[in-house]
């Protein structure tokens, strides 16, 4: 049952300090929906339910839960109960909630470790920000080559369950080195008496330690595992990293696009976590680039402002040119920077981009400019409005249309592939910027098409 559900009830039974009751509730629960629960419920009650819940259950719910809420409960524990928390948690896990936490409650943390969970925390810290080294867990189950089935089976029995995962075992050499992996289907199929040397192909993926958390992703794509094997410089494996990390380091990267996309720094926090300071800090400057940019606009109204004197009706349809080659540039960006993440296509498919953009911008602008002109041609049959000229006024919204639009997907597409190719971050070509570059030159595209057709008749 999701936690949602029953918020109010639970916050109507603490308030009534009902303590057994809400411990009757709860014990039953699923770890996932009691961390969805702790989370929204408001801070000076989370500790409260955290506290009531099953012995067996409390590291399990502290690993779901979000890093706000696992700091919030820290703080409220005592030093021994703090202990026992972050010694069973995983490394993994303890190593994303330490990233997240203050330097100095670190520091305490770290002496509350026992020795062996010291060293395995400050080894995955000592690894680069973003790298894989910071997901990957020490806790796997490793075979000799020489091992018969029957000895893999008994090394699972006897260290299993301190594993992160049990769906692929490592095979290394006497050395430590890392040459090959099995699946547990294998080796629970295969006759007891049969060695691992009689599984091994020798064909298997991994990971660097200081690799890039992004070719983490790449690779989790790519060979569609659950698990990937971690080695070191020499080949030596040192850990495994599982999809539960990937997909939020995934998530993480997907939600620092869509910021960009939208014109904002990335968040570090969820939305409602982030202060108000901080969330006009991380927005304001790309405001301020696009008000710039649009000041150049004015500019350009301004060099224009006689062909406006002579022709008033002129500048009623500057906002659809604008907003029209703006949109077309803004869904060309939001494609080709998706596209740019999911590896459809590099830099080096720039031409074909190109020619596809000009075509169907083409097309979508010969779409746009007939509406256009339609839109003309009615009101001026019901209305005169647009006086004896209307035609030669189409005709420039018509073809202003069709030159814009191509312009905007043009510059929508090629932007975050010229960004990819100078190693900057594509999302940053986001689509509030790619719409202010494309309302300075479509203005002076609509102003050209005007001196083509109404020159000697309005201008």
């Amino acid at each position: 049952m999701s936690g949602k559900l029953l918020l109010p009830e639970i916050i109507e039974l603490i308030d009534m300090k009902d303590f057994k009751a809400l411990k009757e509730i709860i014990s039953e629960w699923h770890p996932a929906d009691l961390a969805e629960l702790i989370s929204d419920l408001p801070e000076s009650q989370q500790f409260i339910v955290f506290r009531f819940l099953p012995k067996n259950l409390t590291s399990t719910v502290f690993d779901f839960l979000e890093i706000e809420s696992q700091k919030n409960i820290l703080l409220s524990m005592g030093k021994k109960e703090v202990a026992s928390i972050i010694n069973e948690l995983s490394p993994d896990d303890r190593t994303s909630l330490f990233e997240e936490l203050p330097h100095h409650m670190v520091k305490n943390m770290m002496l509350l470790l026992n020795k062996e969970e010291r060293e395995i925390a400050r080894t995955l810290l000592g690894y680069p920000e973003d790298s894989v080294g910071r997901l990957m867990s020490p806790e796997y189950v490793s075979v000799k080559e020489e091992m018969t089935i029957e000895e893999v089976l008994e090394k699972i029995r006897k260290y299993g369950s301190d594993s992160e995962t049990l769906g692929v075992i490592y095979v290394i050499d006497d050395d430590g080195k890392l040459i090959d992996d099995i699946t547990i289907r294998e080796i629970l199929l295969s006759s007891p008496k049969k060695k691992v040397s009689k599984l091994m192909d020798h064909k298997f993926a991994f990971l660097n330690a200081t690799d890039d958390q992004e070719i983490a992703v790449e690779s989790f794509k790519k060979y569609e595992c659950y698990a990937l094997p971690v080695i070191d410089n020499d080949g030596f494996l040192i850990g495994i990293v599982t999809i539960d990390d990937i997909l939020y380091v995934a998530e993480e990267e997907t939600t620092e696009d869509i910021h960009k996309i939208g014109g904002v720094e990335a968040l570090d926090d969820s939305y409602l976590n982030t202060s108000l300071f901080e969330l006009v800090k991380k927005r304001a400057g790309w405001l301020v680039i696009l008000l710039l940019g649009e000041m150049l606009t004015a500019s350009v109204m301004a060099f224009y402002e006689h062909e406006i004197a002579k022709a008033v009706i002129l500048a009623l349809f500057v906002p659809l040119i604008i907003s029209s080659g703006g949109n077309s540039g803004s869904q060309a960006t939001s494609l080709i920077i998706r596209g740019l993440a999911l590896k459809e296509f590099s830099f080096h498919d720039w031409w074909k981009i190109m020619k596809r953009e000009l075509v169907s911008g083409f097309i979508l602008g010969l779409i746009l400019g007939i509406v256009g002109f339609a839109r003309i041609a009615i009101w001026q049959s019901f209305s005169g409005i647009y006086g004896p000229y209307w035609m030669s006024i189409g005709f420039v919204i018509m073809f202003s249309l069709i030159g814009v639009i191509m312009w905007g997907t043009l510059s929508g597409s090629m932007l975050p592939l010229l960004l990819k190719r100078l190693n900057f971050d594509p999302a940053t070509s986001s689509a509030p910027f790619v719409a202010t570059l494309v309302d300075v030159t479509g203005l002076i595209i609509y102003f050209t098409f005007a001196h083509m057709f109404l020159s000697g008749k309005l201008l």
